[in-house]
């Protein structure tokens, strides 16, 4: 049997554009056959209701009755995800030789520059890392400046928002476990910073960052983010021009994980305390404010508008969908991992919901790996973000060498009457050991 794939995954160098793809079936299983080009985005994603409705009677029937089954009066689902329309208008707009064709600020073209061909001595950007950037800047300073195709992907945007994030502003940027989320997000912070250095005018810019983990771990992780670091990327990795570090340093970077969200007691009472004090009154507040929280969680940010957040595994941040009997349905573990997944999430985009109300917030930018749903959201499990607008998958990165191929375990049985070692290991060590 033919097994060219798993002998042999990669097919594109993870610096380059990655011009070719294993075919995969039905079922997602490898034919064996290279494809001479990129992989599409094949995902299914809930259609948001545009602001202003026009005739789209006939469009809106096609897309129901494409929609794999999931659709339903309430939520219509679109097989075919905008990523690859962006990606092609980026690609194009990456091909312009002459920076004066960019439609980018000076200091962003030296950037993208620097990503693109910089000699970096030790470890160089991948290309999946300078897209997801171009990306972003594409949609911030490109689009708004171009036609009204252009601007279609930002309608795209305030719409899928308006619909399920109402009052922020999202972008997905899907990029593969190990594919090096990091990395873009200190590029994105680097972007960020430099311009709102120089051009502190701008309202496309900005020296505050807030950085949410769905953990502690995470957390720790991303202390390469901070400018005074001693690993800090932005030197360590040659992220930023050696003229431009002394600009990094003006950025206020704040990370925190989504449970310091959550209102704390202002004073520590007992349940017999409470009650006598309450009397028969109201119910006691001893609950901190929003704006109490804040000064807890990023003292930093404080005094700072228009903040850049970054969501990492941003699938655990979503809003119930309002009026949803998705999670009524539910029943056993089920139902309490969806109600456990609701409650985390809830908190999460409650949070961020105050920072834009107290501080002000110009754009929320979500990176992980499974930018989907989850059980008991209110929309179909597995759909895509909507805001989701770029896509470097796992099959990607094998591709590229940037991750390897995972293996499944086989049972460890054998034939004949002599037991596996491993299944009773100290049976067969524990005379030897000292």
């Amino acid at each position: 049997m033919d097994n060219r794939f798993f002998e042999k995954p990669i097919l594109n160098s993870p610096y380059q554009y990655p011009a070719r793809h294993w075919e995969l079936d039905d079922e997602g299983q490898p034919t064996q056959r290279i494809i001479e080009s990129r992989r599409t985005a094949k995902f299914i994603t809930p259609i948001p209701k545009p602001r202003k409705r026009k005739k789209q009677a006939a469009q809106q029937q096609m897309i129901f009755d494409e929609g794999k089954g999931l659709s339903t009066e309430e939520q219509e689902y679109d097989p075919t995800p905008i990523i690859n329309q962006l990606r092609t208008a980026v690609d194009n707009w990456r091909k312009f030789k002459n920076p004066k064709d960019w439609k980018v600020t000076p200091e962003t073209a030296r950037l993208l520059q620097h990503w693109r061909h910089h000699s970096f001595n030790d470890i160089k950007p991948f290309f999946c890392q300078v897209e997801a950037v171009e990306t972003a800047i594409w949609l911030t300073e490109v689009a708004p400046k171009s036609g009204k195709s252009e601007k279609g992907f930002l309608e795209h945007l305030a719409n899928a928002n308006n619909d399920a994030n109402p009052g922020l502003m999202r972008l997905a940027l899907k990029l593969a476990t190990g594919a090096g989320k990091t990395t873009v997000m200190a590029m994105l912070i680097a972007w960020q910073t430099i311009n709102a250095v120089r051009r502190p005018g701008s309202k496309n810019f900005t020296r505050g960052f807030l950085v949410v983990t769905p953990g502690l771990t995470i957390r720790d992780r991303l202390r390469v983010l901070q400018p005074n670091d001693p690993d800090s990327y932005y030197a360590s990795r040659e992220l930023v021009p050696g003229d431009m570090l002394e600009d990094i340093k003006s950025a206020k970077i704040v990370i925190t994980n989504f449970h310091a969200f959550k209102l704390r007691e202002r004073i520590d009472i007992s349940k017999g305390g409470r009650s006598l004090l309450q009397g028969r009154g109201e119910a006691l507040n001893t609950l901190e404010t929003e704006g109490q929280m804040i000064q807890r969680v990023m003292p930093d940010l404080m005094g700072m508008k228009n903040i850049l957040v970054f969501n990492d595994e941003a699938h655990h941040c979503y809003r119930e969908k309002p009026g949803s009997v998705d999670s009524e349905e539910l029943k056993g573990e089920d139902r309490e991992e969806a109600k456990k997944n609701n409650e985390a999430a809830r908190v999460w985009i409650s949070g961020l919901e105050a920072v834009t109300r107290k501080l002000g917030v110009n754009r929320i930018i979500d990176l992980s790996a499974t930018p989907f749903f989850l059980r008991g959201s209110g929309y179909a499990e597995g759909t895509l973000f909507p805001w989701t607008m770029s896509d470097f998958s796992l099959m990607d990165a094998i591709e590229c060498g940037i991750v390897k191929l995972p293996r499944v375990p086989v049972a460890d049985n054998i034939s004949g009457e002599e037991m596996p070692k491993f299944r009773n290991l100290w049976e067969h060590i524990g005379r030897r050991m000292p």
